[in-house]
């Protein structure tokens, strides 16, 4: 029933939204919520290199908003698709990446922002399916079996969340803080809690590095915490240092340190826990 509320709300709103033409724009420029860096659910391409084991964390994907509509000079709505996937690397054989096992994800999004007199209010609404599978890397075709004996899980979320965040600027300090709550109509295996909750911030400066080949450098700090049952309920949590080379809202390369402990993030895996620390880069587009 739920998920039906949420995609009829998905139909009804582009209409609504035709039929003020004068207010919409199609394929905007960039994104109206940006994806949050400490996030490993967001679309991005890139790579995450664990030093511990040589493993490999490689993302690809993309966020796109199709409709802009401007409610008035504060208020905007936005709709767009999302599609990512991110891999586990675990060696390198025969000239190509080992993949042991995937997560997939594709699905929709709702943002609004709205501006306050020194700061603004973001939220996103999210519809997202997710689906997670072992492959060729992780199964031994010598003797024939899946390795380390763990056994492919049928594992599927397909989920709602909605993020409300605050953006203030401090002199040269931009501070987004975030929290969002999250439901899924369906779980497998059905043991997974259906509610989650998440909550974090970003701090990011474009003064402190200056500029680099013409471009604005932004250092950052991006925290991320979610409270799930994976079946019981534990907090996760990602730690991401790094730099943006571009404009903060806008494309950019980012290099980053990453530190994360809680359950393992590819959910073939989901009832492990783990700390892991990370160097990587990704790319945004927007």
């Amino acid at each position: 029933m739920k998920m039906k509320i949420l995609l009829s709300f998905f139909v009804l709103l582009p209409i609504i939204i035709l039929s003020q033409e004068k207010k919409l724009e199609l394929l905007p420029s960039g994104l109206q919520f940006m994806p949050l860096k400490a996030n490993h659910q967001e679309a991005r391409v890139g790579i995450l290199y664990y030093p511990k084991n040589g493993y490999l964390k490689v993302d690809i994907g993309n966020n796109i908003d199709l409709i802009k509509f401007r409610v008035d000079s504060d208020l905007e709505l936005n709709m767009g698709i999302e599609f990512m996937a991110y891999a586990l690397s675990t060696n390198y054989q025969g000239r190509r990446l080992q993949i042991d096992a995937l997560d997939g994800f594709f699905g929709g999004n709702v943002s609004m922002s709205y501006k306050l007199e020194n700061s603004s209010v973001k939220s996103r609404l999210r519809i997202i399916h997710n689906s997670a599978h072992f492959v060729d890397g992780h199964y031994d075709f010598i003797n024939n079996h899946w390795k380390n004996n763990i056994n492919p899980i049928p594992f599927t979320q397909d989920f709602g969340e909605l993020t409300l965040s605050h953006f203030v600027t401090y002199n040269s300090l931009r501070l987004q803080y975030f929290g969002s709550v999250a439901y899924s109509t369906l779980v497998r295996p059905s043991l997974i809690k259906k509610y989650s909750f998440n909550a974090g911030f970003e701090i990011s400066s474009g003064e402190i590095l200056g500029e680099f080949l013409g471009k604005e450098t932004n250092l950052f700090y991006a925290n991320y915490n979610r409270y799930a049952g994976m079946p019981d309920y534990k907090i996760s949590t990602n730690n991401v240092f790094g730099i943006k080379f571009g404009e903060w809202e806008g494309k950019g390369i980012i290099l980053y340190f990453s530190y994360y402990f809680g359950n393992d993030i590819m959910s073939e895996y989901y009832y492990k826990r783990e700390n892991k620390f990370g160097i990587g880069f990704f790319v945004d587009f927007f």
